[in-house]
C-alpha cells in the first residue's frame, strides 16, 4: 500500500517552524517600515540647510521663506507634516540672520514609528556663523511625550530612526 500526504507529526513541525519564523520576522518587518517612513527627514532637511546656506550667500544677512529660496518640499506627506516656521514680518521674504537659535523648519510626525509617538518633531533652528557670517545649524528631535524639541535635544527613540537628520546637530553653512 502506497502512502500519500503527511503525517500529523510532519505537520506540526512545519507549523511550528513557520511560528518561529513569523515571531522573529514581525517585529524586524515592523521596525523596517518605520525606519524607512522616517527616511525622508534627513534628504527634506538637508535641501532646506543646502538652499538657505544658498541664498545667505547669494544676499549676505538675509534668510528666506520656502518660496523664497526654492524650497519644494510638499506641506505634508502619508508620514510627516512639514511647516516653515521661520520668523518672517508679514509680508516679506526674507529676514535678518538671528543672532541666538531660531526655529526655521520643522517635521511632525504623523503617525507613530515604533516607540517614536505620532506628534513627535523634528526641528532645525538657525542662528549667525562664526564672526557673524553665514549661518550656523542646530537641530531637535523629541518625542510627542516630552514637548516640541529645542536645540540639541535628542530623544533615542526618534533620533534612532533619523540618523541623518541627528547629523544637523551642530554644522556650519556658508
Amino acid at each position: 500500500m502506497k502512502k500519500q500526504g503527511f503525517t500529523l507529526i510532519e505537520l506540526m513541525v512545519v507549523i511550528v517552524i513557520m511560528g518561529i519564523l513569523a515571531a522573529v520576522a514581525v517585529p524586524k518587518l515592523f521596525g523596517m517600515i518605520a525606519k524607512s517612513k522616517a527616511s525622508e527627514i534627513g534628504p527634506a532637511a538637508g535641501e532646506y540647510i543646502k538652499l538657505q546656506d544658498a541664498y545667505v550667500s547669494e544676499t549676505g544677512l538675509y534668510v528666506g521663506t520656502w518660496s523664497t529660496i526654492g524650497y519644494t518640499m510638499n506641506g505634508e506627506t502619508p508620514a510627516f507634516k512639514y511647516e516653515d516656521v521661520l520668523s518672517v514680518p508679514q509680508n516679506k521674504v526674507s529676514t535678518d540672520i538671528p543672532t541666538t537659535a531660531g526655529k526655521a523648519w520643522k517635521a511632525t510626525a504623523k503617525v507613530g514609528l515604533n516607540e517614536c509617538d505620532k506628534g513627535s518633531t523634528w526641528v532645525l533652528y538657525l542662528s549667525t556663523g562664526a564672526n557673524g557670517n553665514g549661518l550656523t545649524w542646530g537641530a531637535g528631535v523629541k518625542d510627542a511625550t516630552s514637548g516640541e524639541a529645542a536645540v540639541l535635544d535628542m530623544d533615542d527613540a526618534c533620533s534612532v530612526l533619523t540618523p541623518q537628520f541627528v547629523n544637523f546637530r551642530t554644522q556650519s553653512g556658508s
